[in-house]
């Protein structure tokens, strides 16, 4: 597979402990879901420590005041649909309901359920906010140049992916074949990827849509979004490097992008905002707010060993940004869209989000506990994406296996 011959191993392995919840799903954060027990339809869930609260039984019975099809679904989208006031009124309806000494309510355990994508998809934008990534790529592709394109500073650059391969945590994950070009080949070759790569994100979900020709205002972008997810944008480097110019990814990564199974709502990670360093050069004025980020521990798992820890307040756009930009055109919102962060890295080695960085594109492959090095991922890899925000939450994580290219 992918790797440097030659080069020695580096381990990153010291000190990086595991993100391990002492709960994280407890009545303060109740992320949603979409489950199925066997020989049953899919519905909405909320999950609570290691259970789910059946949200089509609650509104049935009574103790949510709900009408009962808006969770007797097998997405998210039509609660989503249903707007702020709902999502409000759902959520402290269900705080109350497992807060106070006396509460026990009935929940399904989650090793009789089947976690599905938890919602449908519209369109999914990816973008590339993290200063130390942009940085880090730029090192290892432009040398002799500027590490951050012109423009980056100015804007929050992107890229349209697939939304018909986002995929929920624990799918298979097939190697890409196509085309690349190794530097001196003279002509490109067809086949499996030899450096496929992972990407740690932050991905938001849209629950408000906006009008065509309406731009979103940054000031009120957050009021579209429904709630937050961890995403990695799986990536076949070799089938970047030889396409993605003039127009960017297509088939690099295109074949699958994974997330949560487990949405956590907007509202619960609010109190995680922090002050970001300021941008400069100023960003134009639709750009413009007091910038910020959130305060969430990420990690990177391959095959059981920590490889990488780091944390979204190194983001330097902004999710309200992302989104400002992303309509300043005119383009619509629709129930349902994903915009992710790109990968996020912060200024130390053991920071980085993806094996690209960590490796340095072979240069300086990671050891891993069982002895076993990596630059790129290897069929049969198992990779487990976390994140936390202090006790009380814990991301849903997001689970991926890479199997044999067809």
């Amino acid at each position: 597979m992918a790797g440097a011959r030659g080069a020695s191993a580096t381990p990153l392995t010291g000190g990086l402990g595991i993100i391990r919840p002492v709960t994280g799903f407890g009545p303060e954060h109740l992320p949603y879901g979409v489950f199925r027990r066997a020989g049953e339809s899919p519905r909405v869930g909320a999950r609570l420590g290691d259970g789910v609260l059946d949200l089509a039984e609650l509104a049935a019975d009574g103790p949510l005041d709900e009408d009962p099809a808006l969770f007797d679904q097998s997405t998210l989208n039509r609660f989503m649909a249903a707007g702020p006031t709902t999502w409000a009124r759902v959520r402290e309806a269900l705080r109350s309901l497992t807060t106070g000494p006396d509460a026990e309510p009935a929940t399904v355990a989650l090793d009789e359920v089947e976690l599905l994508l938890p919602i449908a998809v519209g369109d999914y934008v990816d973008f590339y906010s993290s200063l130390d990534h942009a940085t880090n790529v730029g090192r290892l592709f432009r040398p002799d140049a500027d590490p951050l394109v012109p423009n980056w500073r100015h804007m929050p650059i992107g890229y349209h992916g697939r939304a018909g391969t986002v995929v929920v945590s624990g799918t298979p994950i097939r190697r890409p074949s196509g085309q690349r070009r190794e530097p001196g080949d003279e002509a490109p070759v067809f086949g499996p990827s030899v450096r496929l790569d992972i990407e740690l994100e932050l991905g938001f979900v849209v629950g408000v849509p906006s009008a065509v020709g309406e731009p979103v205002a940054v000031d009120s972008a957050l009021d579209h979004v429904f709630g937050v997810v961890l995403a990695n944008d799986w990536s076949a480097r070799d089938l970047q490097a030889w396409e993605y110019r003039p127009l960017g990814p297509f088939l690099a990564k295109s074949f699958a992008t994974s997330v949560a199974a487990w949405v956590t709502p907007l509202q619960a990670v609010l109190d995680r905002r922090v002050p970001a360093p300021s941008q400069e050069p100023a960003p134009l004025e639709y750009l413009r707010e007091e910038p910020w980020a959130l305060d969430l521990d990420l990690e990177i798992e391959l095959n059981g060993t920590v490889i990488a820890r780091t944390s979204a307040r190194h983001l330097y756009w902004s999710a309200a940004q992302q989104l400002a930009h992303l309509t300043v055109n005119g383009a619509s919102l629709r129930v349902g869209d994903l915009f992710a962060s790109g990968t996020i890295s912060g200024p130390e080695r053991e920071q980085r989000g993806s094996l690209l960085e960590l490796a340095w594109n072979g240069a300086t492959p990671i050891e891993l506990a069982d002895g076993s090095t990596r630059c790129f991922l290897h069929d049969g890899d198992e990779v487990v994406l976390r994140g936390r925000g202090g006790d009380a939450l814990a991301l849903g994580e997001v689970r991926g296996r890479i199997e044999p290219a067809a």
